[in-house]
């Protein structure tokens, strides 16, 4: 048998609803379960900062965890760095701190109250006093994707017919038009999120987990074998097929 490898999509600071999905993925292949994470760590949900604190304790202990970085955590990243809120992906030209995207959430659960109505100056200074430099380090260092065993894991997708080498950094965190329309195979499955349906679906050349935990939907991991694949809930495994 193929040792399993797990995938978890946009968690969006829903800390239960990832704590769930961690007991699925221990229920069906124990504590050391090797899991990858698709990035949309923070932003929407009550607790970014206990997701991110989860995630980085799990990594610290030595779990097989790789986290990806998400649009939402580089928007995130940015505003803590340099005090950004807009981003040129962003079609309708709200900002980070519009409820909307979610950012006045993720600073709330850091204890940064009233994001929607204070100046972005004050905002931006006191979430540098209280967001860890830790976490805007753990942040940072996230990769954009990762190759596994035939699988090609990203936050948002890829660029068609553009080497992976060669791929815009942005493509990899916010793409949807051009990639999701394709239906000719890749090298690897690829397995993404940053899309939100109403559950994980398999499109034969891709497979989409973000199934809308940042709107309080659950969280379905998704498990890999080889190249079969299954959703996991409390019953087990859920086959997963194009």
């Amino acid at each position: 048998m193929n040792d399993p490898l797990y995938a978890i999509g946009d968690i969006h600071g829903q800390i239960e609803l990832l704590e769930q999905a961690l007991e699925w993925v221990n229920a069906d292949g124990g504590p050391n379960a090797r899991i990858v994470f698709l990035g949309d760590l923070v932003d929407r949900g009550p607790d970014s900062k206990g997701v991110i604190d989860r995630l980085m304790a799990g990594q610290a202990d030595g779990l097989s965890w790789q986290v990806l970085m998400g649009n939402h955590d580089r928007m995130f990243a940015r505003f803590l760095s340099d005090g950004a809120v807009h981003d040129p992906r962003i079609k309708s030209g709200i900002g980070w701190l519009n409820s909307r995207l979610g950012g006045p959430a993720t600073l709330l659960s850091y204890g940064v109250k009233g994001a929607e109505r204070r100046p972005r100056e004050a905002l931006v200074e006191e979430a540098r006093e209280l967001v860890p430099e830790t976490h805007l380090g753990f942040l940072n260092g996230l990769p954009k994707y990762i190759e596994r065993e035939g699988k090609l894991f990203v936050h948002a997708g890829l660029r068609p017919g553009v080497a992976l080498s060669d791929q815009d950094p942005d493509d990899l965190l916010w793409i949807r038009d051009g990639f999701l329309e394709e239906k000719t195979p890749y090298p690897w499955l690829v397995v993404h999120g940053h899309t939100a349906l109403d559950m994980p679906f398999h499109y034969g050349n891709r497979v989409n987990l973000d199934g809308g935990g940042g709107y309080g939907r659950t969280i379905y991991p998704a498990v890999f074998e080889g190249e079969d694949c299954w959703l996991l809930d409390e019953q087990g495994r859920l086959p997963l097929v194009a």
